[in-house]
């Protein structure tokens, strides 16, 4: 990998003194709508000066190429080639996506390598290359195996196409914490142009995957994430690290006591009640909240049943659905960042029980009672809980990254967001699980809506636990790394910002 150690990323700013304007002359000011076209683009500049312009490129290509367009794309496909390739039952699929969330509930390993075991001299450059490397095989594999891979070894296949984006995701993540614990106030700008750049990837993957199901088949389809997958593969060799020169025994004796520092400071971590009572509550609203996702998908692609939506229908709805995430993503940076934690989730957790209620009367067809046609009302479904929930993900990920200690970063966030993806993994169990019991089939569907009224009920049961969220705002949680030097507890871990710098935390320290 080239050395970009001595690459001046953030050209120095030049200041012209130049002289006044003659009195005459007044300076015009732009349009309103000049200037909500440029904010935006002054937005990112001011991340990219800030930061690292490498930086916001890995964010760019791991959210938005990698999560959004492949998660979106991956999701509607899969759904065809379980359906209409391999021909499984929902609550079948639903196992398999769980077993999909694996290798994101493994994101602490993922997240340990890349804090603790560098290669070549860089801790987070290789891992982009190998998580691409991973996605490229499983999906060329997929691709040209088709139906003659039977059934375990296409999971096989799509799990690592899954593990392939999970490493990516670590490894951005780690810049990422580490980020938003030096730059305090630019934590919700980081998770903004986050969520912004995954709702347009997903944007993107969710309307053109019925056509590609459509012309090329779902097999063919899966093949196109080799894709995305090569882009993290570019990523790791042109993105900012500063390279570690040590001898290689001095690396392998740091591996070994940077490994069992980061097990301990996770450990002690973990046991305050400032972190753990929270990582429990994103667990529980993740394992309570049901997915039905697979029943309600051959419901409304059922002929006799349902609506019979075409695969260009679908792709279409779920990428109006990824608009409307942009939307919400723009109401909590502009109007609910500031809000205190408990208060605002509160009220979007109640706002997600009453939203899954249009399913309810989508799957009863009152909305044609109603005169509201099928796609119409489904738009508009799909519109407003795709805006609450990621106004309710947006505080979560935002308080995720405020627990964090400086050092190991990259593992703890990694391993909270391992407890979100085993929620996660609980809801797609759990809701094969309802999905077996009513006896929600391929071709029977008369239980569905027992199902979905389970599902919401459990979503309101989720506001028991909402005291475990504490009722601070962003600038006031104190971060771990705090507590630990406190002498409440005592910790072997030791920040080398050095080795773990993958960006300049201040303008004054040297690149």
């Amino acid at each position: 990998m080239p050395n970009l150690e001595t690459q001046n990323l953030i050209p120095p700013s030049h200041h012209h003194h130049q002289p006044p304007p003659p009195p005459s002359t007044t300076t015009k000011q732009p349009s309103p709508i000049t200037s909500l076209i440029l904010q935006p683009f002054q937005w990112l500049n001011m991340l990219s000066t800030k930061l690292n312009p490498t930086f916001i490129l890995g964010i760019f290509l791991i959210y938005g190429l990698s999560q959004g367009f492949s998660g979106s794309f991956f999701k509607v496909v899969t759904d065809y080639y379980w359906k209409d390739v391999q021909k499984v039952q929902p609550s079948k699929v639903q196992v398999f996506i769980g077993l999909y969330y694996i290798p994101w509930v493994m994101k602490p390993v993922w997240g340990l390598m890349t804090d603790v075991f560098p290669i070549m001299g860089y801790r987070r450059r290789p891992y982009f290359v190998v998580a691409g490397v991973v996605g490229v095989v499983a999906a060329a594999m997929v691709a040209e195996g088709g139906v003659r891979l039977g059934v375990a070894a296409a999971l096989w296949c799509l799990i690592g196409i899954a593990a392939g984006v999970a490493i990516g995701d670590v490894t951005i993540d780690a810049c990422i914490a580490r980020n938003s614990i030096e730059f305090k106030e630019l934590a919700p700008d980081m998770q903004s142009l986050c969520g912004v750049c995954s709702s347009a990837g997903a944007l993107v993957g969710f309307a053109t995957s019925g056509f590609f199901v459509h012309y090329l088949g779902p097999q063919i389809a899966l093949g196109l994430l080799a894709i995305p997958a090569a882009s993290q593969i570019i990523l790791g060799f042109v993105i900012y690290e500063k390279k570690i020169s040590e001898d290689l025994s001095t690396k392998k004796r740091q591996a070994i006591g940077n490994l069992g520092g980061a097990i301990k400071g996770m450990y002690e971590t973990i046991q305050f009640p400032q972190v753990w009572k929270p990582s429990l509550y994103m667990y529980i609203s993740l394992a309570l909240s049901i997915s039905t996702h697979e029943g309600q998908f051959y419901w409304y692609t059922d002929h006799k049943a349902g609506p019979g939506f075409s695969q260009e229908l679908v792709g279409m709805v779920h990428a109006i659905g990824a608009l409307a995430s942009i939307v919400g993503v723009l109401i909590y940076h502009k109007l609910l960042k500031d809000y205190p934690f408990r208060k605002l989730l509160f009220f979007v957790q109640l706002f997600y029980g009453l939203s899954g209620f249009l399913d309810l009367i989508f799957i009863l067809r009152l909305n044609l009672v109603l005169g509201l046609p099928d796609y119409l009302f489904v738009v508009m479904e799909e519109c407003i809980s795709r805006v609450v929930s990621r106004v309710r993900w947006m505080p979560m990920i935002v308080l995720s990254t405020s627990l964090c200690p400086i050092g190991i970063e990259g593992t703890f966030f990694a391993l909270l967001m391992s407890i979100d993806s085993f929620g996660a993994l609980s809801s797609k169990w759990g809701g094969a699980v309802i999905l077996h019991v009513f006896h929600v089939t391929r071709n029977d569907f008369e239980n569905l809506w027992l199902v979905i009224l389970i599902r919401n009920l459990l979503r309101f049961a989720t506001l028991g636990f909402i005291f475990l969220i504490p009722n601070a705002a962003r600038f006031d949680i104190q971060n771990p790394s705090d507590m630990l030097l406190s002498g409440s507890k005592s910790t072997d871990l030791k920040t080398d910002h050095d080795s773990l710098q993958l960006v300049p935390l201040k303008e004054t320290q040297e690149v």
